[in-house]
């Protein structure tokens, strides 16, 4: 009889929230309850013909239940995992926050009407410690940390470059310097293990300094660095990728709070790093979502990874538009290969054509990485492959050429 009566009272709630506030949706942002709950509530109360009532029996029914979920996430949020709080211990980080944080407020502000946006550089891919040996890939391209690290100043370079062909003076708000996964090579398979340059944890080491070093040119280039995280496939430590710590399993995980914990007493620079495989956050209004790329599966010989990311992204932005979690585009790596979409921005790679991709017979693409503008009217406006390193001269030097008919 109470579970009953407690129905009939949820029911008569969500009728009455559901008529003060219009739709379903703002209903439950209001009173802090999920869109699907209040919902199915709305339903029922509809289906045994409930009719809106004027007394606030509804409201406090709904301040009871919101106090009552905020009691559940605050026992949830303190029943840390006993081997992240050891592994946070371990690198000084402990009270940092990992979950999804509110973006910096520079990202937010507009600094004047003729300001550009906000530049992001994309950083995914990397791939450090691997080598790729060009006599088994018809010579086409090479790597090893040694390139590996020239390749990356030279693209920081050339991105700071191309933004002064925007803005001479580099007057932008700040930078966001997402990073994507995949930063070391790893040993998830046995040819890696056999051909990498570096191991895991050293390849992570010798990573942590270059870009340490990059992220404190950026915040001396723009003043203020934003850099959301997550984990890709290569750096875990586990047989398969799991779907239950995943971070705590990857060694770019580990990568991120090494650089939190180095720029910890450093204002300008601030860190995104969930949880999850997902990380959300805005430029101004304009929303994006963060993801590594590898839970997208498939593709073929015409289209490429087109077909796998276009239904990736729509499985996400299904799954997100249900838990109030809408984004304007996705951005991810893990594909090697540099596609802009209005939804979609995909992240080339640092290490570039390799001897899977050869024997594969995919297409050859050069190492890249993407940069755009986030515009705080237009959203994203300029978008750039930045190559990572300096291309061969042109055989001509004729500006436009064409051939002309006698």
């Amino acid at each position: 009889m109470a579970n009953k009566l407690m129905s009939l009272e949820l029911s008569q709630r969500a009728m009455n929230l559901v008529t003060k506030h219009g739709t379903v949706t703002k209903a439950a942002r209001a009173a802090g309850i999920a869109r699907k709950t209040l919902g199915d509530q709305y339903a029922s109360a509809v289906q045994v013909g409930l009719k809106p009532t004027t007394d606030n029996t509804d409201e406090l029914t709904a301040l009871r239940l919101k106090a009552q979920r905020l009691e559940g996430e605050l026992r949830r949020a303190q029943e840390v995992s006993a081997g992240a709080e050891q592994v946070l211990r371990a690198i000084g980080n402990i009270d940092r926050q990992l979950a999804e944080t509110a973006p910096p407020t520079w990202t937010q502000q507009i600094s004047k009407p003729s300001a550009p946006g906000v530049p992001t550089l994309f950083l995914s891919d990397l791939h450090w410690g691997e080598v790729v040996y060009p006599a088994q890939i018809g010579g086409v391209n090479q790597f090893n940390v040694t390139i590996a690290k020239r390749r990356l100043k030279y693209t920081f370079d050339t991105a700071v470059s191309l933004l002064k062909i925007l803005d001479s003076k580099l007057d932008y708000p700040g930078i966001v310097i997402p990073l994507g996964g995949d930063m070391i090579s790893g040993n998830i398979h046995d040819e890696l293990v056999a051909t990498n340059e570096l191991g895991s944890i050293p390849a992570m080491l010798d990573l942590h300094g270059d870009i340490t070093a990059l992220l404190k040119s950026a915040a001396n280039t723009f003043g203020h660095v934003f850099v959301p995280c997550v984990s890709g496939n290569h750096g875990r430590d586990t047989r398969k990728i799991w779907s239950k710590d995943r971070h705590h399993t990857s060694f770019d995980w580990l990568l991120y709070q090494f650089l939190a914990k180095t720029f910890a007493d450093d204002k300008r620079v601030q860190f995104l790093i969930p949880d999850g495989p997902d990380a959300s956050y805005r430029v101004y209004d304009y929303r994006y979502l963060l993801t590594h790329g590898d839970q997208f599966r498939g593709g073929d010989g015409i289209i490429g990874p087109l077909g796998p990311l276009i239904r990736g992204d729509q499985r996400k932005r299904t799954r997100n538009s249900q838990i109030d979690q809408d984004y304007d585009t996705m951005i991810c790596g893990h594909w090697h290969q540099y596609i802009t979409l209005r939804r979609l921005i995909v992240n080339g790679s640092l290490k570039g054509y390799d001897e899977y991709a050869y024997s594969s017979n995919f297409p050859f693409e050069i190492p890249t990485q993407a940069l755009w503008l986030t515009h705080p009217v237009h959203g994203i406006t300029f978008r750039a492959p930045v190559y990572c390193e300096k291309q061969k001269e042109p055989l001509s030097k004729a500006w436009v050429s064409f051939r002309e008919d006698k």
